[in-house]
């Protein structure tokens, strides 16, 4: 077959309309063979005739897309040493654009010998692995442009591709768990009408599904597990044919923008599916197991793991660094995504032990003219040592705020001493962002997520019930701060659905009513069950999966959510992009600019109040008159006042509107608990009675006008679009 010489960069293959360029790095390999193979699986093998900089690299004239390739490393095989080249196992190209096929637990796949890890197995792994597959990179994107979102503006919905589409029944059988499913209209019409800007993926990059979970009749459902970070996992494609699901994905990428629907990646490079040193030979181990994973100093045939998953990736390296950075420009400029939501980011900081913020990999993406642009969101802890750093990421990043989550679970199932810390998250978590000059849009907030229960089932139960899972319920978080309200599971009680309904509804409207970044959970909307289960990670079947068949309670939350996410959109007092001027102080004169903190009885909140053991009920006034930032046009913004009110004890609290220098007549606009009928004025100094654990929301317009408008202008028009909102009339 004829090869020429090549070049050594752009890593992995790249198709130019005549052939294709091959290149792999390797600072170990002693001779490199590009393996070509044909449907029926016969295998054409290629050295690579040039080597550069650790580079091997060779251009093919005539190999066109839909071509599938590996590789066969030959080098040193020292695990003691830290090597393991293995040329009788084919591997994938670190770099494919797309993989075919799964491994399936073949022991062809792993260098050892079971039963006996010190011996050898050299049995060829070509007929039991993926291959890498050759893609076309040319894409009719036509005026595809990312919508845009500011962080203040955006609504993240976390969702898995299956998981969210695969009952849904508008869309068809075939295109079900799918990207194209996620593409069709019906998907995208809840999306869009719900008031989400930016669907937060769960893994895509190609992941290897265990055998291990497979021979128990489960799977890697979460896809925690990728072993290519430059392909779309093809279990997610509906299109038949080697490397079709690249088209797949940018088609939905190309649908949910058309939709003004940004799309963001959970991506994971803190370690690969390769394992520990008991793990298969798949790509990384194969082709340089010293220079792509970080190992035991003292003992280099085992992994140092920060992760739980058995390695992580050496983030030291210059080709992992390269690595990671290529991929993440890839699926910027070639797949047009939106940002990255990064898992375990705490380990790619870890250049060397600690934790550091000032690591290579952030001095690379804070200087790399288009990673610096997108989205970044940090999963802001691993299962090292210090590897909890929530606030302890740097300027550009955005962070899972687990202490919010915490805080708002504890508040409403009526933990004593939460007030303080409640209020600093619902105000923004100025205490974790504001010391290192990033603003409330640093905070991801979120009260569930895919790890943990759903919002349905962390008002309905104590304990996590992950018996399905076959790990004996030893599995997933033991203290999850949920409450049952009274009842285990399922309850046909009307006065316990009532209370989960309430409580369901309070989460929600903190949520979305908290400045920072709100997040949803796909399906809390629609009051989503896994039946207890809080790991659903290997449950690929209905315990996970979005039920589209409503009752009238879910169609009622979906409701309420609906509407609580256009009155943050159509309100910028919910989602300032400065923090107030005394939200830090939960307290005095400063407060009474842009927020105050009172009691139920309508006083300021005093110290001696904040650190009661007993204070379950608190007043928010957001003076929407005081909102000291412009618009994106830089132009003056007033807004509606409101008034929250918080009752998250056991009993029911009556609450005294503040003094007429608040306002002189306030209108209910959602009560959780629906006893405040919306449209109902108090006048100040009036009384409200809140029931048990629940939270309304009062509203009046604003009292000044924009400069150079009148009495029929932006603060009149502000105040009629507070009444109907209060008239449920949008």
């Amino acid at each position: 077959m004829q090869i020429w010489p090549g070049r050594p960069y752009p890593l992995g293959a790249t198709y130019d309309g005549t052939g294709t360029n091959f290149a792999l790095y390797s600072g170990v390999a002693e001779r490199v063979e590009l393996c070509l193979l044909d449907d029926d699986g016969s295998e054409t093998r290629v050295d690579l005739p040039e080597v550069d900089a650790f580079v091997w690299h060779g251009y093919l004239p005539q190999i066109a897309p839909g071509q599938r390739y590996g590789y066969r490393v030959h080098g040193p095989y020292d695990p003691a040493q830290g090597h393991r080249c293995d040329p009788s196992k084919l591997l994938l190209d670190p770099y494919a654009k797309a993989i075919d096929g799964q491994i399936d637990g073949d022991p062809s796949l792993y260098s050892y010998t079971f039963g006996d890890p010190d011996t050898r197995n050299e049995s060829d792994s070509a007929a039991h692995t993926m291959t890498s597959v050759v893609v076309n990179p040319f894409f009719d994107w036509g005026h595809d442009r990312p919508p845009g979102h500011q962080y203040h503006e955006t609504i993240l919905y976390e969702a898995h591709v299956k998981g969210l589409t695969m009952q849904h029944p508008a869309v068809p059988e075939e295109l079900r768990g799918t990207y194209a499913g996620i593409a069709h209209p019906a998907v995208i019409e809840h999306l869009a009408d719900l008031g989400v800007t930016a669907i937060e993926l769960m893994p895509v990059h190609q992941f290897v599904n265990d055998p291990s979970l497979q021979e128990k009749g489960l799977s890697n459902y979460w896809g925690y597990n990728t072993i290519g970070f430059f392909a779309p996992h093809n279990g997610y494609s509906s299109m038949t044919g080697a490397g079709q699901q690249v088209q797949e994905f940018k088609s939905m990428v190309k649908a949910l923008h058309a939709a003004n629907i940004e799309v963001i990646l959970d991506v994971v490079y803190n370690h690969t599916a390769e394992g520990n040193h008991m793990g298969p030979t798949l790509s990384f181990r194969g082709i340089d197991n010293a220079g792509y994973y970080r190992l035991v100093d003292d003992d280099p045939s085992h992994y140092f793991d920060t992760t739980g998953t058995g390695n992580s990736l050496l983030m030291r390296s210059p080709a992992v660094l390269q690595l990671i950075m290529d991929s993440l420009r890839y699926w910027v400029t070639e797949m047009h995504v939106d940002g990255f939501r990064f898992d375990l980011a705490a380990t790619l900081a870890r250049q060397f032990h600690e934790v550091d913020r000032l690591s290579a990999f952030f001095d690379l993406v804070h200087q790399d003219p288009v990673v610096s642009q997108v989205k970044l969101i940090a999963e802001p802890w691993d299962l090292g040592e210090g590897g909890y750093q929530v606030g302890g990421f740097p300027p550009l990043w955005t962070e899972w705020n687990g202490k919010y989550r915490d805080t708002v679970r504890d508040f409403w199932r009526g933990e004593p001493s939460t007030l303080g810390e409640f209020a600093s998250r619902l105000s923004g978590s100025s205490d974790l962002y504001e010391h290192t000059g990033r603003r409330p849009i640093a905070s991801i907030n979120f009260v569930t997520a895919h790890d943990g229960f759903t919002l349905r089932d962390l008002v309905s139960y104590n304990d996590k019930h992950n018996e399905a899972n076959g790990e004996d319920n030893r599995d997933g978080e033991s203290h999850n701060r949920s409450w049952n309200c009274g009842v285990e599971g399922p309850s046909d009680d009307p006065e316990v659905e009532r209370l989960r309904a309430r409580q369901q509804r309070n989460f929600l409207a903190t949520l979305l009513l908290s400045q920072g970044v709100p997040m949803l959970a796909h399906g809390d909307e629609l009051g989503r069950t896994q039946g207890g289960n809080n790991n659903g990670y290997c449950q690929d079947n209905p315990i996970t999966w979005v039920d589209w068949d409503l009752d009238e309670a879910q169609q009622s939350l979906h409701e309420f959510t609906r509407r609580v996410v256009h009155l943050r959109r159509d309100h910028p007092v919910f989602r300032q992009r400065r923090f107030f001027a005394g939200a830090a102080e939960h307290g005095g004169e400063s407060d009474l600019r842009d927020i105050a903190w009172m009691t139920p009885s309508g006083a300021h909140m005093s110290d001696e109040a904040w650190g009661s053991d007993h204070a379950f009920a608190v007043m928010v006034f957001l003076n929407g008159d005081a909102i000291d930032e412009p618009d994106a046009r830089g132009e003056e913004v007033v807004d509606d006042s409101f008034l929250l009110l918080f009752n998250s004890h056991w009993e029911k609290k009556q609450f005294q509107l503040p003094g007429a220098e608040y306002g002189a007549v306030w209108t209910a606009v959602l009560d959780t608990d629906g006893q405040v009928k919306a449209g109902r004025e108090v006048r100040s100094r009036g009384r409200v009675t809140l029931a048990p654990r629940s939270m309304v929301l009062f509203t009046r317009p604003p009292e000044r006008e924009l400069p150079g408008a009148s009495g029929s202008g932006a603060a009149a028009s502000a105040g009629r679009e507070a009444t109907r909102i209060a008239k449920g009339q949008v």
